[in-house]
Parts: C-alpha cells; sequence; structure tokens
C-alpha cells in the first residue's frame, strides 16, 4: 500500500498546484508578466525535483545511466506535454480563469483523457466488450463532477476596499 501514499501525495500536491501557481501570479504585481515570471520559477523548481534530485538517487543507487532512445523520446514527450499542460493553467488563468474553475476542469477532465487513451493504448483483453459499465459511469460521474465544482463553486468574499466603499457611499458636500 506504499504506492497509495504516493498518489495521496500527488493529490496533495497537485491539488494545490493552481491555487499557489495562481497565487504566485498575482504576488509578482505585473498583470502583463506576471504569470511568465511564476511558470519560470516553477521550472527552476522542476530542475530542482526533477533534474538534481533523480540524478542524485541515481548515483547513490548505483545505475549505469543507460538510456534507450525510445525512452528517452517516450519521456521527453511525456515532460513536454506535463509543461505544455501547466503552461495552459497558467495562460488560463492570464484569461481571468479562476484556480478553482480551471482546477475543477483540468483535475475532471484530465482522468478521462488519461483513462480513454489507456484503454486505447492498453486494451483489456476481451476488447471494448470487457469493459464494465462501472468505466463508463466513472467517466460520467468525472465530468458531472467537474460541472458542478465550477458552476457551484463559492462566491469570493468581496475585497475589503470595496465593501467598504459600498456600505458608506460618498455623500455630497463631504470630501
Amino acid at each position: 500500500m506504499q504506492w497509495l501514499f504516493y498518489v495521496l501525495l500527488t493529490v496533495c500536491t497537485w491539488g494545490l498546484y493552481g491555487v499557489f501557481l495562481h497565487s504566485g501570479q498575482i504576488a509578482m504585481k505585473d498583470p502583463e508578466f506576471g504569470r511568465y515570471k511564476a511558470f519560470l520559477l516553477v521550472g527552476v523548481a522542476y530542475f530542482i525535483f526533477a533534474v538534481l534530485a533523480p540524478l542524485v538517487m541515481l548515483k547513490l543507487q548505483g545505475s549505469n545511466f543507460s538510456f534507450p532512445s525510445k525512452g528517452i523520446w517516450i519521456s521527453l514527450f511525456a515532460g513536454a506535454l506535463g509543461a505544455i499542460g501547466a503552461f495552459g493553467i497558467l495562460l488560463a488563468f492570464g484569461a481571468k480563469g479562476t484556480p478553482t474553475v480551471v482546477m475543477s476542469i483540468v483535475f475532471a477532465g484530465a482522468p478521462i483523457v488519461n483513462a480513454v487513451v489507456a484503454a486505447w493504448m492498453h486494451p483489456p483483453k476481451g476488447g471494448i466488450a470487457d469493459v464494465r459499465w462501472q468505466f463508463y459511469a466513472g467517466i460520467v460521474m468525472a465530468a458531472a463532477g467537474g460541472c458542478l465544482v465550477s458552476l457551484y463553486k463559492p462566491a469570493p468574499a468581496p475585497k475589503p476596499g470595496a465593501a467598504a466603499a459600498e456600505v458608506a457611499p460618498a455623500q455630497p458636500g463631504r470630501s
């Protein structure tokens, strides 16, 4: 069951990813280029955790550092897909998407794409006839869940300055 710990670790970290990426973009205080600055630092973090850490692990565990070309190209393609997806999230935020809606659609839609493509690339033994109805129900439920979370997300609290302006409208003759 150690794999489940790692799955839950990923659920938690990826679940926080969108909110903190959006917060980092805002904290850059650069409406035009803040999203790119935030993404650049995501790349720095990826370099640390996805380049340096595996190099250390390979060295410490005595790897021979042999990389077959097919494994290289498929892995580079997977990395490109991940980076393009992360960049797409950032662009969605820049186009006024909110973390609640953007990430709900991503995390509901990605498992659907994964399930369909994995079933296509690694078909069940008996073909499509071997796919149980629960698989299709899960796909429908994932799509419905993403829609429901996006459509019925809690409204954000009003900003403190905006609430004060609404409560105390300007009176004529007073400054």
